[in-house]
């Protein structure tokens, strides 16, 4: 533990006694050196007298390539056995990672998801967990193991086949055992230093955040901000657990996501310290979306829902939705959504087919836009903060094609070409910008 008056960084290793539940991304644990130094940092953590979890991804751009290798045997391969290829990549980094602790003296279990007791429903690619029953992982932290767990996967409950949680399942994986573990703290470990105000690969002089709240964590998720995924932050709010988000390359502490205080052995800032609330947390971007406009609707009451309809139906979620005012002469109007860029195809090939029923002339389809946010609750309270948003753009002359609004963010639809700029613009303008250089270790910000 920190001496008094020290300013050395203290982490859950301060903790008299804790169970810990860490997790590992691909960029973690790219190779046998990452695979290595993660070991140490477990090892450090349990002689430090913890329990400890730890949820790992697949190694480095392992998923990608398998995903590749399917592709090249069949353009459309079944989900099941899809999911059957996905999941061996984080079968190997448990399996490898446990072995570089037990080298270190320590004993560690590898356990795939369905083994820790991952339950989901049956949607292959995109399943959600429905229960975490972790009674073999509490069975090994009893016996003085560390449990590895393989994330982003778990086991159907209807069907018992092997299930995947979708992109980012493994933050999931973790908050959900913490969850289930009633764990003190759930360490999201990355190839940054923790939140940033904006992506440092596109804002190097953001600012780390050392604490955050979920309902804007939340927002950052929900609008590109990649390094916590949307699911895993609503199910840490659900159980109240906190978030502490660090780089597994750098002994620094990271950002908290919490409402609710952070215990001082915790904590590097002095308990004295007090903490302002500040106006505007962060600017978040989004390069995967795309828009889709339909032509000519007919301005009758109903339409518009059955536009919707056809979308719903075809297991498309949506976000930003833009009606033009009808022309009086034609009675016509344009609908425009965006939605992401996977599902363009889909939702196009839907549309088409309840294009004679709902009497449109055509669908258009744009997929180089990009979204930028920003994002505070402070909002709430401080005008003037849109008029700075929008000042910004245009002082560097950024069009703006959609724009969407809640208590606590702003979004904007711009050219795909221009969002780099916009983010900077606004981060500027809002005085988030510092003067040191964020440091990213890995590259990829997972």
């Amino acid at each position: 533990m920190s001496t008094a008056g020290s300013t050395a960084p203290r982490s859950v290793e301060s903790l008299v006694v804790a169970l810990v539940v860490q997790k590992f991304g691909g960029s973690s644990v790219a190779d046998a050196d990452g695979i290595k130094r993660v070991a140490k940092r477990i090892a450090a953590t349990k002689r430090a007298g913890h329990e400890v979890v730890v949820v790992v991804s697949a190694m480095g751009d392992t998923t990608d390539e398998l995903i590749d290798l399917a592709e090249q045997v069949s353009p459309m391969p079944p989900a099941r056995e899809l999911d059957m290829l996905l999941t061996s990549g984080e079968r190997i980094s448990m399996a490898v990672l446990a072995m570089a602790i037990s080298n270190l003296g320590l004993e560690a279990r590898s356990f795939t998801g369905s083994q820790a007791g991952v339950i989901t429903d049956s949607s292959h690619g995109r399943a959600r967990i429905i229960d975490v029953t972790p009674g073999r992982i509490r069975s090994a932290l009893d016996e003085g193991a560390i449990a590895i767990v393989a994330g982003f996967q778990g086991v159907s409950q209807d069907t018992k086949d092997i299930t995947t949680l979708g992109r980012g399942g493994s933050d999931t994986t973790a908050v959900a055992l913490a969850a289930a573990l009633k764990a003190d703290v759930c360490e999201i470990y990355t190839d940054v230093d923790g939140v940033f105000t904006a992506d440092p690969r596109i804002v190097p002089t953001a600012r780390k955040i050392n604490r955050i709240a979920t309902e804007e964590m939340l927002e950052m998720a929900a609008n590109g901000a990649k390094i916590l995924m949307l699911r895993c932050v609503e199910y840490a709010r659900n159980y109240d657990l906190p978030i502490h988000v660090r780089s597994s390359f750098s002994p620094h502490e990271g950002t908290w996501v919490t409402d609710f205080p952070i215990p001082a052995a915790l904590s590097s800032h002095s308990p004295e310290e007090p903490v302002e609330q500040p106006i505007i947390s962060g600017v978040a971007h989004d390069r995967s979306e795309a828009k889709i406009t339909v032509v000519g609707v007919p301005d009758n009451p109903g339409t518009a829902a059955a536009i919707f309809k056809a979308v719903a139906e075809a297991e498309i979620n949506i976000d930003m939705i833009v009606q033009n005012v009808a022309a009086g002469a034609s009675g016509r109007t344009d609908i425009s959504f965006t939605l992401p860029k996977a599902e363009g195809a889909t939702a196009i090939a839907a549309l088409d087919k309840a294009q004679a029923a709902i009497g449109f002339e055509r669908v258009e389809y744009d997929d180089q836009i990009g979204k930028v946010s920003l994002i505070g609750v402070g909002m709430r309270s401080h005008p003037g903060v849109s008029a700075t948003f929008f000042d910004a753009l245009g002082s560097k002359a950024i069009n703006m094609e959609m724009i969407s609004t809640s208590e606590i963010r702003i979004s904007v639809v711009t050219r795909l070409d221009q969002l780099d700029d916009a983010v900077r613009a606004i981060h500027t303008a809002f005085g988030l910008d510092t003067e040191a250089e964020a440091v990213v270790y890995g590259g990829t910000g997972r």
